[in-house]
Order: C-alpha cells, then structure tokens, then sequence
C-alpha cells in the first residue's frame, strides 16, 4: 500500500497530497521504528551509525543515527571549500545558484561514512520503495545521502527526517527548489518541544551562540510542525523559519537539549489528524488568513494574543508571494494549445502563399500589395511575436536549469523548437532585410534564443546525419537560408558594380555560397518553394546570371541553374 502512495506522490508531487498519503500510510511508524531500533545499537566510538532495514517485499528503508555526544555548532562549509574534498556534491551547483553551503558537521558525518555509502548507493539501486530516514544530525546526514542518490537514481527515494536541524543556506535551498522532483523528497517532522531543529535559526539559540542574521541557515522540501494537540504541514520556506522561530520563543526546551528528541508520541497523533499544507492551492487569497489562523492555533502559537498578528500577517504575505510565483512560473504546457493555434496560422499563411513566390517573399512583400495582404501580414505577425515570446522564455528558463534537467527538457521540446525555428525565423529574417542597410543577419541581427536552439539541434544530433532522403523537405532545414540568399544578393552588386577589392570579396562569398546551396539541394535539405518563379533565390539568378556566369561559368550552382535541373526538384 505504501509503495502505492509513493507512486502517486512522485507523480504529482504536491505537498498536500504528500502529508495526506503518508498519514494514512505506515510509512512514518516504519521509519521511526528503524531509528528506536538503531539507536539500542552500541556506538563503539563511531560518532554515526547507519543501518538498511527491510521494507515490505522489494523496498528498503535505510537509517542514520547521531552519536549522543555529537555537537551541532553553527559553521557552514562552502561549495568552493567542498571541491576536490571527498564530499560530493559539487553537482548541487546550478547556474542561478552557483555557490551554497552546508553545516559542517552534517559534511563531517557524512564523509566519515563515504567509503560504506559509496557501496551502500551501489546496493540500492533498483530498490524501490527507497526510504531515506534520520533523527537530529543523523537526519542531516540522511539528507544528504538523498541528495546524492537524487543526482543518479532513477527510482526516487524519500527522506524522511525527525528533529533535523537545517542543513544549509539560501543557495543549497534555492538550488534544491530549481528541481521540484528533489525539493518533494524530503519530508522533515518537527515538534514544538524539540529545540535541535530550530537551533539554528534564532540568533539567542543556546546552540547556535550570537548569529548576525537571524536566517543563516535555509529549510527545504516539506516540514510537519507538530505541537501536543495538532500538525499542519507547510512548505515555503520563509514561512517555514518565520513559525519555527515563534515556536522557539513560546516552547519550553528539554533539560539536555542535545538529547534526540523521541518522536513515538508524535507520530500517534498525526495518525489521528488530517494535514493540511500551509500554501495550499486548496486556499483562496481571501481564504488564507482564516487557514493559516487554524495551522498557527494547531501548532500551538496561534489564539487570539494580539503579538500573534504579525506572524500571521507575515505568513500570509508569505504565502500570498508564493501563490503569485507559482502563478508567474513559467510551464510551457499552460500555453501549448494557445502555440499550436499560432503554429497553424503560419503553416496555412506558407500553404496558400506557396504561388506568390513562397511563404517568404509573400511575408517580405505584402506591404506592396493589397489591403487583404496587409492584413494577412498582420495577423501573421501577431502570430510570429507570440511564439517568439514563448520560445524565448523557453529557451531562457532551460539554459538556467540545472544540466540533467536541462538535458531532459531539451530532449523533450527538441522537435517543436526545431519546427518553430524553420517556421519563424525566415519571417525575422524577412523583417531584418527590409530595413534599407542592414547586412549580416547571422552575425548581426540574429536572436539569442535562435542561436540556442540550433545549438540544441547540433548537439541532438553532432554529425548532422539523417534519414535518406527521395524527396525535399517542406520546411528548408537551415533556417538561415534566406539571410544567405539576401547576402548572396548584396555580393552580387558588389560583383557587377565594386572596387576591385569589393569584388574579389564578392566573388569568394559566391562560390561559399553556391557550394552551400548544392549541398542543400543534393540532400533534399530545402523546400522545393525557393524555385518558384517569384522567390528572392530565383530572382536573384534571374537578376545576376550573367555577372555570375562571366566569371563563375565553372560553379556548379551555375551549372545547375543554367541547366534548369531544379524543375525536376521536389
């Protein structure tokens, strides 16, 4: 049943449905019971101990278990101090957030452990249900080995920490959050009563001695925050540090705060109650303050106290940022419907201009025409700006994720990207040569986001190879190709009327040129339309052939031509 829920939570992953499914599981008693028992086991020294347990038929549930005289001091280890280290986790870094850093002593734990985790991450592989689990700085310790098991397996585990303390700073939070799937892995359960969690969040913590900033350290994934009545569960992480500081004001902290707190009694309650999560999409902004008013009141810092009015004013600040970002947050399937409409305005435009000299030179010159063209022109342009908007915020937000995710995605969106390109880009290039003087579209004018997805094209597929082909394609596949016929123009006229110099540059562009085009006609790499009678290419052999064939008689783009042997080219 277990292995059921996890299933569904790694197919949505929402945190509502995470707390929710795992109430109504096992799986939180299983992994307390692995920690009780562990923590009977004789330390002999070994300031950590690790142990995997058996769970259910195929499934595993690995623990981490801190030695009582382990200390939590306040330093944080940086990436840039990590690298060439044993600890590996130089992969955290993204490009949005290049540097973070994390507690070091967690990083201690875990690098006195590698060599028996490094084979312990070879023997759980294949094993799924995969359950992460820790208690205090063991709990570190498990996030971490999550962490590293995140960056290859492809079973996903879930970690699932007891009074963990936080692990790192805004940068090791941020860059866990740039990948949802890591983020809704962890899963951290905090009681009112257990100050290890919150030790390094308050500057005038007993642990943590003097903080200059209130919020060194960063949370992240999911905390259930447990008071003796209730839980609620929340998840941004603002919020998360704003109520775990007011729970470290209002509660009365153990005797021996270094003693693990014993989660049992918890964990019986959240048995009884149903969770709720703090940003729920379940909540209406007018809703929020009455929600976050009964999470506050269930984790025992709520009433009607009037100092409580600034935390719930915070929280629903908090949360009401949340709710805008996610709104505001780029998912290219929000607007598929709305591209392929725009996509299919441009393939009609290229279908019924195909006897106007082709999709091209219809785009380039209906400003000439009649009022009907120019109005075809501008519902095409509208079309053009959409997709140009999306495909560059598309391009924008995949060359900022982390690179396996990047990969994924770009091998995803690969081939629509590729047909936007062949589509859009001539119209751009069209635009660009209409404005009197503009030369060197590829070097001068072209797009960014263009430039990225060619790349993405070359980088599918290094050896340009592909599928033989009889017959030509029916969109030219370097979507270029006009800004090289509109420079083979320009050197045309520098060929019949320049300076000498002008013309002996004008000559080696030409044959570059013709070598080019043959190479895209003896792979049937254009569109058959840049024959037709009115296209720019057709013109431009019309309006040049004798200059071209003075000096260039030899060329086989000439030889071609003067052949006609593009009329049987399709």
């Amino acid at each position: 049943m277990t292995q059921f829920f996890i299933f569904l939570f790694h197919r949505f992953s929402s945190g509502q449905e995470l707390a929710n499914l795992l109430v109504s599981s096992d799986l939180l008693h299983h992994s307390w019971f692995t920690i009780s028992d562990l923590r009977n086991h004789p330390y002999l020294n070994n300031p950590i101990l690790v142990k995997v347990y058996p769970y259910h038929s195929n499934g595993a549930i690995v623990a981490f278990v801190s030695s009582p005289t382990c200390t939590l001091p306040k330093e944080m280890v940086s990436s840039e101090d990590l690298e060439g280290s044993q600890s590996p986790f130089e992969f955290i870094s993204t490009k949005r957030n290049p540097h973070f850093s994390v507690n070091k002593a967690a990083i201690t734990l875990f690098a006195s452990l590698l060599n028996e985790l490094s084979a312990l991450k070879e023997q759980l592989g294949n094993v799924s249900p995969l359950i992460i689990t820790g208690v205090s700085l063991g709990g570190s310790v498990a996030s971490l080995f999550t962490l590293w098991l995140l960056k290859d397996n492809n079973e996903r585990p879930t970690c699932i920490t007891f009074g963990s303390p936080l692990l790192g700073d805004s940068g090791l939070q941020q860059a866990i959050s740039e990948r949802p799937s890591w983020n809704s892995s962890f899963l951290h359960i905090v009681s009112n009563h257990d100050p290890i969690p919150r030790s390094l969040i308050s500057p005038t913590n007993v642990f943590a001695g003097s903080i200059p900033q209130s919020c060194i350290y960063n949370p992240f994934g999911m905390f259930l925050l447990c008071s003796d009545s209730d839980c609620s569960c929340f998840e941004e992480p603002e919020s998360v540090l704003d109520i775990m500081m007011e729970m470290n004001l209002n509660s009365q902290h153990q005797d021996n705060p270094f003693l693990a707190f014993d989660y049992e009694q918890v964990l019986e309650r959240l048995k009884r109650r149903v969770i709720f999560k703090g940003a729920s999409q379940l909540f209406s902004v007018d809703q929020l303050q009455a929600g976050i008013d009964l999470q506050l009141e269930a984790i025992g810092i709520g009433g009607q106290t009037s100092n409580m009015n600034p935390l719930r004013t915070k929280v629903k600040k908090r949360v009401e940022e949340s709710f805008a970002k996610k709104r505001n947050a780029f998912d290219p399937g929000k607007k598929l419907n709305k591209m392929k409409e725009s996509m299919a305005w441009l393939e009609w435009y290229k279908k019924v201009t195909l006897k106007e000299g082709g999709y091209y030179d219809s785009f380039k010159r209906s400003e000439n025409r009649g009022r009907d063209a120019v109005k075809s022109r501008q519902e095409i342009v509208k079309h053009q700006r959409v997709l140009t908007k999306y495909w560059e915020k598309m391009v924008a937000e995949v060359e900022n994720m982390p690179q396996r995710e990047e990969t994924t995605f770009r091998t995803r969106w690969l081939y629509a990207g590729t047909n936007y390109r062949r589509m859009v880009e001539p119209l751009d290039i069209a635009e660009y040569y209409m404005k009197s003087g503009n030369i060197d579209y590829v070097k001068l004018g072209r797009s960014e986001h263009y430039k990225k997805l060619e790349e993405w094209r070359k980088e599918d597929n290094p050896s340009g190879s592909g599928n033989y082909r009889r017959n030509s394609v029916s969109l030219t596949e370097d979507s270029c190709f006009w800004a090289y016929v509109e420079e083979a123009i320009i050197n045309s006229k520098r060929l019949r009327e320049g300076s000498l110099e002008e013309k002996e540059n004008a000559t080696e562009h030409l044959v570059n040129f013709g070598e080019y085009v043959m190479k895209m006609i003896w792979s049937y790499s254009v569109s058959s339309e840049i024959f037709q009678p009115q296209s720019s290419f057709r013109n431009w052999w019309q309006e040049y052939r004798q200059d071209i064939l003075s000096c260039l008689s030899n060329l086989p783009l000439a030889i071609y031509m003067e052949n006609r042997e593009y009329e049987s080219y399709a």
